[in-house]
This record gives structure tokens, sequence and C-alpha cells, in this order.
């Protein structure tokens, strides 16, 4: 069958970010997505009202049933929503349940694009800091690169988190600057190796990191190096991002959903 990336991930009910997000983007990237699911959330296509954290127990109980079933090519991390959840995906590379060798996309998930709380950022940043050993790759938005590193440069940042144990960081800009295209950058093991220029959008996106990161694991799982999966998902993103919907048409503020079965 396809390769398998196993995804550590929350239900967004409307369907823009989160799981729904995942095996959209997984399935479009050639691969198949399996999904642990993390939390269960309130939320709008806008706004995140609530969630609930699902048990580190049963988490780890859903990924345990995959990784014995089917066979799994890469891991892929989002909403973990707890510090269990993070200590018990730790738990899972350390004692080599998930083989040390399997590609991890780690996307730190600490708060929603509309700003909603999906989780104790504090806290979580100190425990996603014990999973940056195992992640082949990290992608922050710009807050969360600040508050893991502690660095307001970026770059440094990115560096930073690199000799903390991350392999590689994926650096984007897309929140910082309100006009412009947006530059993206690949270091690997502290060094930049690759940068990327992607044309700035009109409007605000829901679910764009998911959607970015999941597809740049499905292509790690087929078997393409990391810069390849990178290049592959902007270009794949770009269009989702052009062809997005929108459910409040002619409300500049409102956030856009990805059309993640664009063709390009």
């Amino acid at each position: 069958m396809r390769p398998v990336v196993l995804c550590f991930s929350g239900l967004d009910p409307s369907g823009g970010a989160g799981l729904q997000a995942d095996i959209e983007a997984i399935g479009q990237s050639g691969a198949h997505a399996a999904i642990a699911c993390t939390a269960v959330t309130i939320q709008s296509s806008q706004q995140v009202f609530g969630f609930e954290a699902c048990a580190a127990s049963l988490v780890k109980a859903q990924a345990t049933a995959v990784l014995d079933d089917l066979p799994v090519r890469a891991i892929k991390s989002g909403m973990l929503g707890t510090t269990d959840n993070i200590a018990m995906l730790t738990k899972l590379f350390a004692d080599q349940v998930i083989d040390k060798d399997t590609p991890f996309v780690l996307d730190p998930v600490l708060v929603a694009n509309s700003g909603g709380s999906l989780g104790d950022e504090k806290t979580l940043v100190s425990a996603f800091r014990q999973l940056l050993p195992y992640a082949t790759l990290i992608t922050p938005n710009t807050h969360e690169l600040r508050a893991l590193s502690g660095e307001q440069d970026l770059h440094v940042g990115a560096k930073k988190l690199c000799a903390q144990g991350a392999y590689a960081v994926l650096v984007k800009t897309s929140h910082d600057f309100d006009s412009g295209d947006i530059e993206q950058y690949l270091y690997i093991q502290g060094e930049m190796v690759h940068k990327s220029t992607l044309p700035r959008l009109d409007g605000e996106f829901h679910g764009s990191g998911c959607s970015l990161a999941s597809f740049i694991a499905g292509r790690l799982a087929i078997g393409d190096a990391l810069i390849d999966a990178v290049q592959a998902a902007d270009s794949w993103i770009t269009q989702t991002l052009r062809a997005a919907d929108a459910p409040y048409p002619g409300d500049t503020q409102a956030q856009l959903i990805p059309n993640r079965f664009v063709r390009f």
C-alpha cells in the first residue's frame, strides 16, 4: 500500500485545520494518513472556543494500534494539547516504539491563527523542547519559533533549535510582514541550505501551517529528500491558498479555508 504517515493531531469541527487538514494534505502528497486523535476542539473557521484533550493512554493506544498494523514511514505531530501527550510521544521515540530512523515532522502548535489557546503555552514550550532531538523537521510559525527558542531573530532562533537537537528547522515569515513576498528558510544542522520566496496572497488562512507540514511529511514518507519535500510543499500550498474557500465572501478579515484538493 501507499506509505503511511501517522499523525498526532486534534479534531477541528470546521475542517480547516487539524486532523482533516492532515488527511487531505497527506493524501494529496501521495501517501496515506493514519490519525491518533489528541483532542477535540470547539472551533469555527474563525475562532477557537475551547478544547478537551484526549488522555495520553488513549492517544498511545491509537498510535500503537497503527504502528503494529500499517507500514508507517513518517510521523507528524500537530496539536498535542497537554504536556502528558507530549511526554507520551517523546517516550514512544525514546523507547524505540517508533523507529529512530522514521522521519518526524514536528509542528509545535501553541495557538490557532485566530489567536485561540490550544494549551498552556509556557508548559507546552518546555515540554516540546524534549521532543526536539527526535525531530527531522520542525515547522513553527514565527510566534512559536520565538517562544521555543527565546530569540527574537528568527535565524538565530532556528540555529538555536538545531543546537537543542532538531535536525532541521523551516523558518516561515508569513506571520511577520503585512506586505511583500513570504520568504522561507530551511536550516539543516544549524546551516541555512535553502531559501524559497512565495507570493503573499490577500487574506488570512485557516489551517495553512497544518497543511504545509503534513504535505512535507507525506513526501518524506514516499522517500523524497528533505529539500525536495519542502520545495514540493511550497508549490502545492501556494495553489491550495490561491483556490481557498471563503466562508464569509467580501469580509477581508475572515479566515479562508485552503482548498487542498486543487490540482497543480
